[in-house]
């Protein structure tokens, strides 16, 4: 007679099920309502609402400006991660708590913060200006903001990980003749890439949705500096529900696109690490 192995964890199918029931309620079923209420178009209605001149310089603004803010925040991230592990100096607490601001700040503060520091009457703004760079009311402000708010999850992303590894391993590549560069980028850089990736991708997930702290900032003027979100709002003021879901469809599937690839990048390299072990 054969015994059922116990789980480890206690209670796992009552948890199973909590989960389940908690992801439909949550992400799968509004999903299913946006995609239904889409479906309502025809597919020439559809594909008339989606790649009008406005809606394409929105979607064009909103991922480009995305993917650029996940970026400088890839490289960022890392720095200040590295920073703050390798090194003490005054004030490091400050510092370190000062990186999740963009987590308990309100985007509309944000937003409003960085409009008035760098309009052309602003703090940095009125520097920039007779330099020829303007950046509020300018696809660049959008990018400033959203690099504001994406810094936080690289940083914690990688942070636990370079506060892992182990120093016996840039010790020995020192004395195996290893310079500083090298050990970086045969020993630091391998580890902390998975975690890389992770942080990029959840920042440049959060860049896609933001509103708050861009629509300030931003000017929103169409075809230049206007987001894709706020498209969907002034369609959903306007009572087209359709056509918003029609947007927020597109967005969701691009975004979905986006993600699965670098997860497909995240799983291939893991495997490829794995296999050189």
């Amino acid at each position: 007679m054969r015994f059922k192995q116990p789980s480890v964890l206690p209670g796992f199918g009552l948890a199973f099920g909590y989960t389940l029931i908690y992801l439909c309620l949550i992400v799968l079923i509004p999903l299913s309502a946006l995609v239904i209420k889409t479906s309502g178009l025809t597919l020439a209605d559809f594909w008339q609402v989606v790649t009008t001149e406005r809606v394409l310089a929105a979607y064009k603004l909103t991922f480009g400006a995305s993917l650029i803010a996940a970026l400088i925040n890839l490289f960022a991230g890392l720095l200040v991660a590295w920073v703050l592990v390798r090194y003490t100096f005054p004030g490091k607490r400050l510092v370190d708590a000062l990186v999740d601001l963009p987590f308990a700040l309100p985007t509309a503060v944000a937003g409003i913060a960085l409009t008035n520091l760098y309009a052309p009457n602003g703090w940095i703004g009125s520097f920039l200006v007779p330099l020829g760079i303007q950046v509020a009311f300018k696809p660049l402000g959008v990018v400033v903001a959203l690099t504001f708010i994406g810094l936080p999850f690289v940083v914690r992303t990688v942070q636990p990980v370079l506060q892992d590894l182990e120093s016996e391993l840039e010790e020995a590549a020192a004395c195996l003749g290893a310079n500083r560069w090298q050990t970086f980028r045969k020993i630091i850089f391998p580890a902390a890439l998975p975690a890389l990736l992770t942080g990029f991708t959840l920042a440049f997930a959060r860049a896609i949705g933001e509103y708050g702290s861009v629509i300030f900032i931003a000017g929103n003027i169409p075809l230049e500096s206007e987001i894709a979100p706020l498209l969907i709002i002034g369609k959903l003021e306007q009572y087209d529900y359709r056509g918003a879901t029609a947007i927020a469809t597109v967005m969701l599937l691009i975004s979905f696109a986006l993600i699965l690839v670098i997860n497909l990048i995240q799983w291939w390299h893991a495997r490829r690490h794995g296999m050189r072990k």
